[in-house]
């Protein structure tokens, strides 16, 4: 079916995807409801780290693709960092080599360049990356959704058939266990330390080539975050102490200067994980139109515009 200009659309969720796709249709004309279970600041995406990179996202080629034009709204917004929480920040990928990166993204990333052995203890990668402060951002989407005419409305939603409008785009990332519902999506639980900042300016991405453990280190004003953990199918959203103590440990064993920092919270977050993103139109037998755009593991907020712009193309074409 097409739909008109004007026609109501109901985006389901209010994390970072569902927050995007509603601007963007807004942006466009449409009429826009946003309905949430809960406020952004309480979803999984206002406790990612928030660093630009298809990180635990499938499959790869539209994951780059949607994450590319992502980085072009990124950049555009670190003009603004106060305002849309976007800045550009340089730091190292651990265990990337150049020829990785340049196959898909070398020509969009300028100054990408090997760090010596001085610099890092592997094979590693200088890169000037989005690093996004996502309590902020969320804050400034909903500002945007609201000055393009949206309303968001608290509604919690136990099924997609319940959403009466001619148009409904669910976005409901983990929820969509339910909603839809989708057993093949499933949590990957990540958990962070937030410490005071001892003088970090760089962000640090690593991974133990032997126990495949991760460790990140990613300066937010007025903080320091440090990870991090993907435990699948682990449902938990309460800190783990002895988690977090090795987070610890494994951050201040790349920056010494870490170990004895004080703590200032504890954060837990569910990827919402699937074999594929599932990003597709549903036409349903009552002649309205679903659009799906959910699955983002832990690439949400890297792929957030990209999957925007194709889920509202999905929505009124």
């Amino acid at each position: 079916m097409e739909t008109e200009l004007g026609d109501e659309v109901v985006v389901v969720g209010g994390g970072v995807a569902g927050l995007t796709t509603a601007v963007v249709l807004a942006e466009s004309g449409r009429r826009i409801r946003l309905w949430t279970r809960e406020a952004a600041e309480r979803t999984t995406s206002a406790v990612a780290g928030g660093l630009w990179w298809p990180y635990r996202i499938e499959p790869p080629a539209p994951a780059r693709a949607w994450a590319l034009q992502s980085l072009d709204v990124y950049e555009e917004l670190a003009a603004r960092p106060g305002v849309s929480g976007v800045r550009m920040v340089e730091g190292v990928l651990g265990e990337t080599g150049l020829d990785e990166v340049d196959a898909w993204a070398g020509a969009r990333l300028p100054g990408l360049r090997a760090a010596t052995a001085e610099e890092y203890g592997g094979t590693g990668l200088w890169a000037r990356l989005p690093l996004i402060d996502m309590p902020v951002h969320l804050s400034w989407l909903r500002k945007r959704l609201t000055a393009a005419g949206g309303v968001l409305e608290t509604r919690a939603v136990n099924r997609l058939e319940e959403v009466e409008a001619p148009v409904v785009v669910n976005c409901t990332g983990l929820g969509a266990r339910e909603v839809v519902p989708d057993s093949s999506v499933r949590p990957v639980r990540g958990q962070l330390v937030v410490v005071e900042n001892p003088g970090v300016d760089t962000w640090l991405v690593s991974t133990d080539p032997l126990s495949g453990e991760v460790a990140y280190i990613l300066p937010q004003p007025g903080r320091l975050l440090l990870g991090g953990t993907a435990e699948e199918d682990a449902w938990s959203t309460e800190p783990d102490p002895a988690v977090a103590e090795a987070i610890v440990r494994r951050c201040a064993a790349l920056r010494p200067e870490i170990a004895g920092a004080r703590v200032l919270d504890h954060l837990v977050g569910l990827r919402p994980a699937r074999n594929s993103v599932r990003l597709e139109r549903e036409p349903l037998p009552d002649g309205r139109l679903l659009v799906h755009n959910y699955g983002h593991g832990g690439g949400g907020v890297t792929v957030a515009w990209g999957c925007a712009r194709e889920a509202a193309r999905l929505a009124t074409s």
